[in-house]
């Protein structure tokens, strides 16, 4: 197995983490020498706060670890392709490669609606990788969704059989 196939593998488990706890199923980690200094996943909800994704709470975790704002070397894996916040906080960073799993048509900005990581605007851009096991990444958020809809499907039925 290739490792970006095991670091996505990691990735997943963080997503599977988010789900547990009814969140949506997003996971990061940032490899550096071969070693995770950083893993995330969503957490928005249960913080409520905008900004607790999985991709910037593994870069705060990361930068913490090694002291530093820098992640030069560093690649972060993540399950769906950054958000403009995301990709933002990536380049900041300087993460130097992201490597995702599935692709999102409504807010990726690493090459689906634009790509921010190699804007030769900023002073920085990452490599980017797409598609590392995007079949279970995108089959896990598409579940993680068809399941919340039938929960709230039945909450309505069993609300108007109350009435």
């Amino acid at each position: 197995m290739d490792k970006d196939t095991l670091y996505m593998e990691l990735a997943i488990k963080e997503a599977l983490k988010a789900k547990a706890i009814g969140e949506v199923p997003i996971g990061a980690i940032i490899v550096l020498n071969d070693e995770i200094v950083g893993s995330g996943y969503n957490l928005r909800e249960t913080e409520q706060r905008s900004i607790a994704h999985a991709e910037m709470l593994a870069i705060d975790q990361a930068c913490s670890a090694l002291g530093t704002w820098r992640l030069e070397d560093a690649t972060l894996y993540v399950t769906l392709e950054p958000c403009p916040m995301c990709a933002g906080a990536i380049v900041l960073s300087r993460v130097k490669r992201v490597v995702y799993g599935a692709a999102d048509p409504k807010g990726g900005c690493a090459g689906t609606l634009m790509n921010l990581l190699d804007e030769k605007r900023f002073n920085h851009q990452a490599e980017v990788t797409k598609g590392i096991l995007e079949d279970e990444c995108g089959q896990l958020l598409s579940d993680f969704f068809r399941e919340l809809r039938q929960k709230k499907k039945a909450l309505k039925v069993s609300s108007k059989n109350l009435q």
